[in-house]
C-alpha cells in the first residue's frame, strides 16, 4: 500500500546525481575540466572503473579527489552552482512542499557541502553527502563519511525515519542507479527515474525524462500519457536511417562508410563538449537539440556514440551478409519499438518497466521485415525475435551496443 492510498503524509529521498542534477556533470565536466588535460582524464578513467564495476565507489571517489587537492571548497561550491538542475526540479519540490512532504536528499556522489547548498534552493528538509579533510579552506584529497561506504545510504535513511518518527511504509525513494539498491526496501514506494538495470529491475514505479512523472505515484494526481514528442520523432527517425548504412557500404565499400562513422563520433564527442558549454558545433549541435530527451538536455548524451560504436563494430566483425542484416534488424526494429510504445503501450514488460509489450511486438515486425530485405525470411524470423528480446531486457550495458553485435553473432551461427 503506498503512502498515498493511507492518505498520510511522509518522507521522500532523492538521490542527487542523476535525477536532481546531470548525471557525473559536477565532478567530470564542470570541475574536472579546470584541472589540465592528464588530471581531468585520470577523473574520466576513474569515473570509468566504477560504472563498468572494477572499483568500488568508494575507491573511485578516494582517487578521484585526490586529483583535486588544493582547489579551495569554495570554489567548488562555485562551480556547482553553474550546473543546472534538471528540468521541472524546482517545480516538484514546490509541489510536495505544499502538500505536506517531508524530503531528503542523500548522495554517495557528491560532498555535503554542495548538497547542503542544493537543498537550500530547494527548501528540503534533510541533505547528506560525503565529507571534505580540508586545510586552510582548500582540499586535502582526503574523503570520510557514512554515505560513501557499501549500503551506506540505509542507515542514514534509518536515522532521518527515527528523528522524523515515519516508518519505512511512509517513504518513497527516487533514484537512478545501483548505489541506491540498499534503501529500495520492499516496504518503501520506489521509483526509479531513468534508472540502471540494477533498479529498474526493483522498482515500483519507473519514471523517463520528465520528472514530473513522478507526482502521480506520490499526490493525488492523474498521470498524463506522455506520448510520442517531436525529439522523439526526430530521434528515432536518425535511428532508423542507420538501415542505409549496409546498402550504401555495398555501393562505395567498407572502408569508407567506418571512416565515416568514425569522424563523424568524434565530431559528435566535440559538439557535446560544446554544448555543455553553451556553444553551438554547426549542424551537429542543432540536430543533437532536436533529439535528445529532456533527461539529456543539460548532460553528454552517450547514446548516439554507443549507437555508431554499435553499428560500426558489427560491420567489421561479421561477413557483410549477416553484418547488413543485424544493422537492419536492430535500426527499425528498435526505433519502432520506441516510437509505438511511447504512442500505444500499455502493458508493461515485467522484467523490464521501462518497455512495453506494444513497443516489442511492433519492433519486432519491423525487424523481420528489415531483416529480410538482405537474408531469408527464416533466417530473419529468428534474428528479429532475438534482437527484440536482447532489446527488451534490463541489460547493464547500452542497448545501441550490445542489440546489434549479439543479433550478428546469433545470425553468424544459424546455418
Amino acid at each position: 500500500m503506498t503512502t498515498e492510498q493511507k492518505g498520510k503524509r511522509g518522507l521522500i529521498v532523492f538521490d542527487v546525481e542523476g535525477v536532481l542534477i546531470p548525471k557525473k556533470r559536477y565532478l567530470f565536466f564542470e570541475v574536472g575540466r579546470s584541472l589540465g588535460f592528464s588530471r581531468f582524464m585520470r577523473i574520466i578513467l576513474f569515473g570509468l572503473f566504477y560504472e563498468v564495476g572494477i572499483i568500488s565507489l568508494k575507491s573511485a571517489l578516494k582517487h578521484i579527489f585526490k586529483v583535486f587537492k588544493g582547489i579551495s571548497a569554495e570554489e567548488l561550491l562555485r562551480t556547482f552552482r553553474l550546473v543546472p538542475m534538471t528540468s521541472n526540479v524546482e517545480a516538484v519540490f514546490k509541489l510536495l512542499k505544499k502538500d505536506g512532504w517531508r524530503t531528503a536528499l542523500i548522495s554517495s556522489g557528491l560532498p555535503k557541502i554542495v548538497v547542503q547548498d542544493l537543498a537550500s534552493t530547494l527548501k528540503a528538509d534533510y541533505a547528506y553527502g560525503f565529507e571534505l579533510e580540508l586545510d586552510n579552506g582548500s582540499l586535502t584529497g582526503n574523503i570520510r563519511g557514512e554515505v560513501i561506504e557499501r549500503k551506506g545510504k540505509l542507515p542514514v535513511l534509518e536515522e532521518i525515519l527515527k528523528t522524523e518518527g515515519i516508518s519505512l511504509n511512509d517513504c518513497v525513494v527516487v533514484a537512478d542507479d545501483r548505489n541506491n539498491a540498499s534503501i529500495f526496501l520492499p516496504q518503501v514506494l520506489k521509483i526509479g527515474y531513468n534508472p540502471d538495470f540494477a533498479i529498474s529491475a526493483i522498482a515500483d514505479t519507473v519514471v523517463v525524462s520528465d520528472l514530473r512523472e513522478i507526482l502521480p505515484a506520490i499526490v493525488r494526481q492523474a498521470r498524463r500519457k506522455a506520448g510520442v514528442s517531436r525529439n522523439d520523432v526526430v530521434r528515432e527517425v536518425i535511428h532508423a536511417c542507420s538501415f542505409f548504412v549496409p546498402i550504401v557500404a555495398g555501393y562505395v565499400g567498407l572502408f569508407p562508410v567506418a571512416l565515416f562513422i568514425l569522424i563523424t563520433t568524434c565530431l559528435y564527442v566535440f559538439s557535446e563538449l560544446g554544448r555543455i558549454e553553451r556553444r553551438n558545433f554547426p549542424l551537429i549541435t542543432s540536430v543533437t537539440r532536436a533529439a535528445v530527451t529532456q533527461s539529456e538536455a543539460h548532460e553528454f548524451a552517450t547514446a548516439p556514440i554507443f549507437f555508431a560504436l554499435g553499428i560500426l563494430l558489427t560491420m567489421l566483425f561479421f561477413p557483410f551478409q549477416i553484418s547488413s542484416a543485424a544493422v537492419a534488424i536492430f535500426a527499425l526494429g528498435d526505433s519502432a519499438a520506441s516510437l509505438f510504445g511511447k504512442a500505444f503501450g500499455r502493458r508493461i514488460l515485467p522484467f523490464n518497466r521501462v518497455k512495453t509489450l506494444e513497443g516489442s511486438v511492433a519492433g519486432f515486425v519491423f525487424a523481420f521485415l528489415a531483416g529480410s530485405f538482405f537474408i531469408v525470411p527464416s533466417k530473419a524470423l529468428v534474428g528479429a525475435t532475438f534482437a527484440m528480446v536482447v532489446e527488451s531486457l534490463p541489460l547493464p550495458l547500452n542497448d545501441n551496443l550490445v542489440t546489434p553485435l549479439v543479433t550478428g553473432v546469433l545470425l553468424a551461427l544459424i546455418p
